[in-house]
């Protein structure tokens, strides 16, 4: 009885606690073989431009599975926030679904850029090597669509005020990494038009639900400016600003009632 009462609401988030897990078996795993295994590993499972032109299809899966510089632990707790509140809201079916929509199609709408820019000299060739690993694509694109469970008045805020953010880190230099978060950005918050259409959207924000949303923004909030952190000082500022001018103009635009 005590078991099914602990086993019970881990089955409802079971993805998140799977990815979780292996993140940290991996990890853990990588620290134990030392530096020189985590670099080769990094290198091997990079979705960048030589490993895709080489046809090694298998890292848009394996990346999302090793983060670069050891940064693994420090992520997780607010991975679990997100992913957790989204597979809550939708099952544990349409977070992969979500997941894997940011991580691939902004890997690979990255990578046609990358491309074109290489192919016209605005960037070195030494760029198709860099390491790309890591699982932020596909957790920005659960944060954009986690817009659906937003309630109406404030969503408005919550689109501006992100698109703000990942824009500005993009201008200050934030490289394609923060040109990538701000693709896996649009492509959840374009899905969150199908969610409220077609996906069950819990209303219903109870406290705890209430602190994942917190600790999964605040995730959310690192990673895109993680990638660049000075911007952080410029970034979030706008961003909130926008997002304020964006929830004064939506209020602003709601009919009032008139008084009897």
């Amino acid at each position: 009885m005590v078991v099914s009462h602990v086993l019970a609401p881990l089955w409802r988030v079971r993805i998140t606690v799977a990815y979780a897990s292996a993140l940290f078996a991996i990890a853990s795993l990588l620290v134990a073989l030392g530096p020189g295994a985590q670099h080769r590993v990094v290198a091997l499972w990079s979705t960048n431009l030589h490993n895709l032109a080489e046809g090694r299809l298998g890292t848009l899966l394996a990346s999302a599975f090793v983060t670069g510089e050891g940064q693994t632990y420090l992520l997780l707790p607010g991975l679990v926030c997100l992913l957790a509140l989204a597979e809550l809201l939708w099952r544990s079916r349409r977070l992969v679904q979500v997941f894997l929509l940011g991580h691939v199609g902004a890997t690979l709408i990255v990578a046609a850029g990358l491309a074109l820019a290489i192919k016209v000299g605005w960037v070195p060739i030494t760029v198709s090597h860099a390491d790309d690993v890591g699982l932020s694509y596909g957790a920005v694109a659960v944060l954009g669509t986690l817009t659906a469970a937003i309630p109406g008045r404030w969503r408005p805020a919550w689109i501006t005020g992100w698109l703000t953010v990942a824009s500005v880190v993009v201008v200050l230099g934030g490289g394609f990494t923060a040109a990538g978060h701000t693709v896996a950005l649009l492509l959840g918050i374009g899905l969150s038009s199908r969610v409220r259409r077609g996906w069950p959207v819990s209303v219903h924000w109870t406290v705890f639900r209430r602190v994942l949303l917190v600790g999964g923004a605040a995730f959310g909030l690192l990673l895109l400016v993680g990638v660049a952190l000075p911007s952080a000082l410029v970034a979030v500022p706008v961003g909130a600003a926008t997002a304020s001018l964006a929830a004064w103009v939506a209020r602003s635009k709601t009919p009032h009632r008139s008084q009897p």
